[in-house]
């Protein structure tokens, strides 16, 4: 009987130490996978942004993100009704086509030559009353007929463009791309690995915490993006000739337009409030930028050549002969 009775807990006990071992493999090998997929989130390339100097990581390639943009543009485009104001659609394109000679300008003479294939600019005016635009990846540009009230006059349009634009030319789309790829990655590791320890269900409830995590988390990479842009674009607005001392009226317009833009906690803009102060904080650099592209007046002072003529008189002189008679 005790013989019997001790063989059975032999077998429990060898049950138990075979599912703990199970486990054991399974954290190993859940281990391994994490990390191999933090290394492959790790990989990309280490790049330069134009103007601020940030080096951000990317690991999506020009060519995925100017291919997916190109998609999503065209499916827009298919469906969006061009504005029929012939005047209004002249200016978006004229002040596109400045702010995209002033960059590519910049981008040939600062090391960054390369960036500028990937540009094809397009300029559209669309049937929206939504005060918005947008700059795609690859120059693909829209503005929203509603932003024109707020805007006014094609200097504050050149401060909007010029925000986009530099969106585009931060590649801010593939930074984005880059994060919403590695948080995909240590979502699915955690729920895969919470799921083989603790049991089915709990692993899937802690991945979209971890995904309402790491979108929160963003939030102030996607602040920090728009920033950037806002001083991108004020300088690529003065560097097209624009006066950027424009965008605070511009702003100013804009906040008092919009009643939602209050607070910044859950927003991926910066607030009307600190976007203002720090556009007039960068002022005096932007201005330096617009001053360059004045024609320089160079005072010269004319001589002037007097000259005297002097006129001879010439005295004729009578000389009476005395006649002798």
């Amino acid at each position: 009987m005790l013989k019997y009775q001790s063989s059975i807990r032999c077998r429990r006990l060898t049950k138990i130490e075979c599912k703990n071992k199970e486990k054991m493999k399974s954290l190993k090998k859940f281990a391994f996978v994490a990390m191999t997929a933090l290394a492959l989130a790790s990989c990309g390339t280490t790049q330069k942004v134009p103007l601020t100097g940030r080096t951000h990581r990317i690991s999506v390639s020009d060519e995925q993100v100017l291919s997916l943009s190109n998609q999503e543009y065209t499916k827009y485009m298919a469906t969006a009704k061009k504005s029929t104001n012939a005047t209004n659609t002249a200016m978006v394109k004229r002040v596109g086509q400045k702010l995209a000679t002033a960059v590519e300008t910049y981008l040939k003479n600062n090391g960054f030559a390369n960036d500028v294939k990937n540009y094809s600019w397009e300029f559209n005016l669309v049937q929206d009353n939504s005060a918005n635009a947008f700059c795609m990846p690859g120059g693909k540009i829209v503005v929203y007929e509603g932003l024109l009230p707020y805007t006014q006059n094609e200097t504050c349009l050149a401060i909007v463009l010029g925000h986009e634009i530099a969106h585009a030319v931060a590649k801010h789309s593939a930074e984005q791309l880059t994060k919403q790829q590695n948080q995909q990655i240590g979502t699915n590791i955690l729920g895969g690995v919470l799921n083989q320890t603790v049991g089915n269900g709990v692993g899937d409830v802690a991945s979209a915490v971890a995904g309402q995590y790491f979108s929160f988390r963003n939030l102030k990479y996607s602040r920090d993006n728009e920033t950037e842009a806002d001083y991108m674009g004020l300088i690529f607005a003065a560097m097209a000739g624009y006066d950027p001392q424009q965008a605070i009226p511009f702003w100013q317009r804009m906040a008092n337009g919009s009643s939602t833009n209050k607070s910044d906690i859950f927003s991926d803009h910066p607030s009307d409030a600190k976007r203002i102060a720090a556009l007039q904080q960068e002022m005096p650099t932007a201005l330096k930028y617009y001053e360059a592209t004045k024609p320089k007046t160079t005072t010269s002072t004319a001589k002037k050549t007097t000259t005297t003529t002097k006129k001879t008189t010439t005295k004729k002189t009578t000389t009476k002969k005395n006649t002798r008679k």
